[in-house]
């Protein structure tokens, strides 16, 4: 059995405790990574902040273990009946695999995220991950407990199109988990590393900008894992992370967007729509 092999057999008996181990594991590398090399240094009160962010985590993980059985089911559904790009071309297992990932991020993760931007009513949603100010690894699974599950269903329309086998399915979410804990990380990497892994992979310095407190900066830089897709997308934008302020322009008040309950009953409470602004201004905080 070769490195491939391995790869494709160890993912579709991936123990769930694995799964765990990346998530904790993950969090907690970066949070180490944040404390002693932070790009900024928040004022904020880090284990109240995390916490908060760390229940909107949980409701994502008990919605997808909760789901979990949908992916099983749809995985086993399109390989019985030779669904998908997979059952039509059957490339080798390292097309596979690259392929496989591309598109898996491309349809459950950079299009429903742009979508949820373009629609009111998924923006509702998805602006709850954009609320926090002060970005770190904490924030890359502050979703509302609907996000979650309007993503999910992402999910399985990418598992029918590409024909995912199981294995790709559980590399994929293991890849993104990864990919998203370090994207939000507030952490300083050297410029130029920062600049040249930008071109493959979304990168802190990258994502950055998609957290600003306003448009057009906000809807640009979607990308979880692979980098490509913004600049396939002409999504791409590059500017000065230091004059960034994290945030929502139509939800900047803190006694709005610090307390659980007021955050899950936001998508409820009506749309704002975004302030207008010129291209060419620079990113002023609001006064």
């Amino acid at each position: 059995m070769d490195f491939l092999d391995n790869i494709t057999y160890y993912f579709s008996n991936m123990p769930r405790e694995h799964r765990s181990i990346l998530l904790i594991g993950g969090l907690s590398i970066f949070l180490i990574l944040e404390y002693f090399r932070p790009y900024v240094a928040f004022s904020y009160n880090k284990l109240s902040h995390s916490l908060k962010n760390l229940f909107f985590t949980a409701c994502t993980v008990i919605i997808n273990l909760g789901l979990a059985w949908l992916l099983l089911n749809a995985s086993d559904f399109a390989t019985e009946n030779q669904i998908g790009i997979f059952h039509l071309a059957s490339p080798p297992i390292g097309v596979q695999i690259l392929f496989g990932l591309m598109a898996m991020d491309l349809i459950a993760a950079w299009l429903p995220h742009i979508i949820q931007h373009k629609i009111p009513f998924l923006w509702q949603f998805h602006l709850i991950h954009h609320t926090d100010k002060e970005v770190d690894t904490t924030t890359a699974n502050r979703h509302h407990p609907i996000e979650s599950v309007i993503r999910f269903i992402f999910t399985i329309i990418a598992i029918f199109i590409i024909g995912a086998p199981i294995w790709l399915i559980f590399l994929y979410q293991s890849c993104s988990l990864m990919m998203t804990q370090f994207n939000h990380a507030n952490i300083k990497l050297p410029k130029q590393v920062d600049h040249l892994l930008s071109y493959i992979i979304c990168t802190p310095g990258m994502h950055r900008v998609h957290h600003h407190y306003r448009q057009p900066y906000s809807d640009m830089n979607y990308g979880n894992i692979f980098s490509c897709w913004d600049r396939v997308f002409q999504t791409f934008v590059k500017v000065d992370n230091k004059q960034l302020i994290f945030g929502l322009d139509t939800y900047f008040e803190n006694k709005e967007v610090n307390n659980i309950g007021k955050l899950l009953a936001l998508p409820f409470k009506g749309y704002r729509k975004p302030i207008t602004y010129s291209k060419n201004e620079k990113l002023y905080p609001p006064k």
